[in-house]
């Protein structure tokens, strides 16, 4: 656990430099409303979990450690991925003021093979703030 609100992290990244550790926490989300016109939205549902997340990251950001969101977008028709306003307006304000504190928010698409059971990150796409 982490944070004040004793979240999970989904990834925790460390390593030493000089004689420091540096830490770079993680937080995966899933992309899965595609729009149309490559237009992806997060979240899909109200999620009081994920402005937690969002609170947690700023936090970390303001502390000195590296704070990341990772969207990864499982859907073939979008290249571009915006805050979910009309859906959850908290969790889009809480990603705007994440930015501007630091947070690196980013996005990639991602192909999953089913013989393997391995997701595969095949390209960078734009998130719109």
């Amino acid at each position: 656990p982490y944070g004040a609100q004793n979240s999970r992290i989904d990834i925790l990244l460390e390593d030493m430099v000089n004689n420091q550790c540096r830490r770079c926490f993680v937080e995966v989300k899933n992309v899965s409303l595609g729009i149309g016109d490559g237009m992806g939205l997060f979240p899909d549902a109200v999620t009081k979990r994920g402005q937690k997340h969002m609170q947690e990251l700023i936090e970390i950001a303001s502390v000195g450690d590296r704070a990341v969101l990772l969207f990864c977008v499982q859907h073939e028709g979008i290249d571009q991925v915006y805050p979910a306003d009309d859906i959850d307006p908290e969790y889009g304000r809480l990603l705007r003021q994440a930015e501007a504190a630091g947070v690196e928010i980013q996005a990639y698409g991602t192909e999953f093979d089913i013989e393997t059971s391995t997701l595969r990150i095949n390209q960078e796409l734009s998130v719109i703030i």
